[in-house]
């Protein structure tokens, strides 16, 4: 579980900012939207408010450029990291940037950090608490241009196993990404990056992503995801009875295999089969629609294309969240009312606020009649704010920041009325 990232000089984030899910000691709705790990207390949920480019997407971005960094192999020294400094400021575009991420694996409670810019990785830290204080394992520096990894001595890492590592890790990438190319275990290291793994793939939705096409992919070989589902598209009102996915191959011309070789959404085991077998494997998926006419209760097969993009953009949401619920992940999703009608998007936070474990699902949104349910479907400690400030840097907030709160009968008034900040300058 994440307990809080802060970054430093990326996007629109100039100054250190921390966000957090770590709960206060209120006892609102405690059951399944608090976990409790030693001393630590963790909340499952967060949302995010603030005007249009305010920045609040750019917490998301965060999440997704520090996972993607991690797993990123780079074939040269030269390769481009990709990290975006804040650009609005004479100083900040040629100072690197920072990320702190506090997370738990299992009871065990981690510390990551990382310096750079997109070219050099200066400074990678892992520590773990075995105690209160932090023990460290990993400590990554730059030396004239060539990264000096050291390891925590009760690793028992061997001499020939660090030296590749080394070798692996250039400077423009993590120790995650070349701990990956090598044969080596290392003690805690590896759990922590199994910990990640498990949540690299879709750390964050955009409202844009296809993430129907990817869902889709999962339906025919986990008969519980189906079965998930169908139970959130009954419930939903979608008169959909049934899904039928079948998977076919497709053979494929010599001159476009290599075409498709470069295409980035391909996965390694579709690029293998492209190349071993010169075919590709699609998912074909239709709906059964079940509809009460003259002639009483009928059943129809729809495909794909007949779908709404709401009704899509459900059911890849709901693939995501079951599989985040199955791996106690952790998972993003921007501006989660787009396509969808508000009692959906409410149902489904509901179904994923119900549901044990110690999963965690962050938003973004412009749908402030959530505010309205604070305290009664989540927790005040859950509620932040972004708000751009003249110098074009976000401030990042929480609700919790503000005193009075148990005085206040409507939390959406007093946001329409501009008392939390986070709305756009009209007029």
């Amino acid at each position: 579980m994440i307990q809080e990232l802060t970054i430093k000089n990326f996007l629109s984030f100039k100054d250190s900012t921390t966000f957090s899910f770590e709960a206060t000691d209120d006892k609102t709705l405690e059951d399944y939207q608090v976990v409790q790990i030693g001393n630590t207390r963790l909340l499952r949920f967060a949302l995010v408010y603030g005007a249009n480019a305010s920045g609040k997407s750019n917490l998301l971005a965060a999440f997704e450029f520090l996972w993607a960094f991690w797993f990123s192999r780079k074939r040269a020294k030269d390769e481009a990291i990709g990290v975006q400094p804040f650009k609005l400021d004479q100083a900040t575009p040629n100072e690197p940037s920072s990320f702190e991420l506090v997370f738990f694996v299992g009871d065990m409670k981690y510390k990551y950090e990382v310096v750079l810019d997109n070219k050099w990785v200066y400074c990678e830290r892992l520590s773990y608490y075995k105690t209160t204080q932090p023990a460290l394992l990993l400590n990554r520096t730059l030396d004239n241009g060539v990264s000096v990894i050291k390891l925590h001595a009760d690793l028992k890492v061997s001499k020939a196993a660090l030296e590749e590592l080394s070798l692996r890790c250039l400077p423009n990438m993590s120790f995650f990404a070349a701990k990956e190319m090598v044969n080596v275990a290392i003690p805690f290291v590896d759990n922590a990056f199994e910990w990640a793994e498990t949540i690299v793939q879709d750390v964050v939705i955009w409202p844009k992503d296809d993430i129907f096409t990817r869902a889709a992919l999962n339906v025919p070989n986990d008969k519980d995801l189906k079965d998930f589902l169908l139970e959130f598209m009954r419930r939903s009102d979608f008169n959909i009875s049934d899904i039928k996915a079948e998977r076919k191959a497709i053979p494929l011309p010599a001159d476009k295999i290599n075409g498709l070789m470069q295409d980035g959404r391909l996965t390694d085991e579709e690029k293998q089969m492209v190349l071993s077998q010169g075919i590709m494997s699609r998912v074909y998926i239709d709906f059964e629609h079940q509809v009460v006419n003259a002639h009483g209760k009928e059943k129809y097969s729809l495909p794909t294309r007949a779908l709404s993009d709401g009704t899509k953009r459900g059911f890849g949401i709901e693939t995501a969240i079951y599989q985040t619920l199955g791996e106690w992940g952790f998972l993003a999703i921007d501006e989660i009312e787009s396509s969808l009608h508000p009692e959906l998007v409410e149902f489904i936070l509901t179904r994923f606020l119900q549901a044990e474990g110690r999963s965690q699902l962050l938003i973004t949104t412009h749908y402030d009649p959530l505010l309205d349910e604070v305290d009664d479907m989540f927790r005040k400690d859950m509620v932040w704010f972004t708000e751009k400030g003249e110098d074009g840097a976000t401030r990042l907030y929480s609700l919790t920041d503000f005193k009075g709160l148990n005085k206040i009968s409507s939390f959406r008034k007093f946001y329409r009325n501009g008392r939390f900040g986070a709305l756009p300058n009209i007029g």
